[in-house]
């Protein structure tokens, strides 16, 4: 982002003018640009601005993953080759006896956990903070009067973006071959949305604190993620699990996603919503709002270091 330089400001993109005052923060403890009026006696943040802000660097990012193609493509092949693959195999079973509709609302809670947000979700924000790294656009930020916190909810809207389009290509897969959606589909899109904050806010975690090449990301989602989809339940069913394990499980979010998916399809009481499910539901938030809160740290931590560099 380039601009002239004049003697009381620098003129930055979108036509605005950045003072040296606020280049540095418009108070001592901040650590970012960001724009704000020029009193400073507890103005309350613009919150258009900030929205704005988000949905152009969500855009952005989305407009870059649509020039390079490939990861659009396999995020929306994958997950229906596994769906389909997954039913078949429920379906085509000798230790089950299911009918194609059985076999494929059983495989859409794994396929979607598993294939589907696991990947897009988890390692795609990996992927998108390594390459802004790597191609400096986070430094080009620091000097722009985009704030810190627009880019960070950025990169969650852009893959629930991702998220819920991989979603409806999931079940509209699984509708064509005879299993429709069925129980609460409020209570399914809740569960979905907590699924993806948890992917991503890991996903952050990982990319501020451990990646620092591409060559990184294959490894960190290979080491940590393979071996919770597994306890999951996502790969191998989790009623075949033994009980140490299972009781591992019960501390993988991923195992939540799974079974509350699944519980989600039509697991009612006369009273409402059973109690298994509200406890996956109940974990999962739990989960969320600590993943989320921890990518903040680690972005802001990701953000002082890069500073000094």
């Amino acid at each position: 982002m380039t601009g002239d330089s004049g003697r009381d400001g620098r003129v930055l993109g979108y036509g605005r003018t950045i003072t040296p005052a606020l280049a540095s923060g418009c108070h001592a403890d901040c650590q970012e640009p960001c724009l704000r009026t020029n009193n400073c006696g507890g103005v309350k943040p613009d919150l258009m601005k900030y929205g704005r802000e988000t949905l152009a660097i969500a855009q952005r990012i989305l407009i870059e993953l649509v020039r390079r193609r490939r990861s659009l493509i396999f995020w929306t092949i994958f997950p229906i080759l596994i769906l389909l693959l997954n039913g078949y195999l429920l379906t085509e079973s000798d230790f089950v006896d299911l009918t194609q509709a059985e076999a494929y609302r059983i495989a859409v809670p794994t396929s979607l956990v598993g294939a589907a947000l696991f990947f897009s979700c988890l390692g795609g924000s990996v992927s998108t903070i390594v390459a802004e790294r790597e191609q400096r656009t986070l430094r080009r930020l620091f000097i722009s009067p985009v704030s810190g916190l627009s880019y960070f909810f950025g990169v969650f809207l852009v893959h629930t973006y991702i998220g819920l389009g991989q979603a409806l290509l999931i079940y509209t897969t699984a509708a064509v071959m005879g299993a429709p959606p069925e129980g609460a589909l409020w209570l399914a899109l809740l569960i979905i949305l907590l699924s993806i904050a948890s992917y991503v806010g890991v996903g952050l975690i990982l990319g501020t604190q451990f990646a620092q090449r591409t060559e990184d990301v294959n490894a960190l989602v290979a080491t940590f993620g393979v071996p919770l989809l597994i306890l999951g339940g996502a790969f191998v069913p989790s009623n075949l699990l033994p009980e140490r394990l299972l009781l591992l499980a019960a501390l993988n979010p991923i195992y939540h996603m799974v079974e509350a998916l699944t519980l989600a399809a039509g697991n009612f009481d006369e009273t409402g919503l059973s109690t298994e499910l509200v406890s996956h539901v109940q974990f999962l938030l739990g989960f969320a709002v600590v993943a989320v809160a921890g990518g903040w740290l680690a972005y802001r931590r990701m953000v002082r270091v890069e500073r000094r560099l």
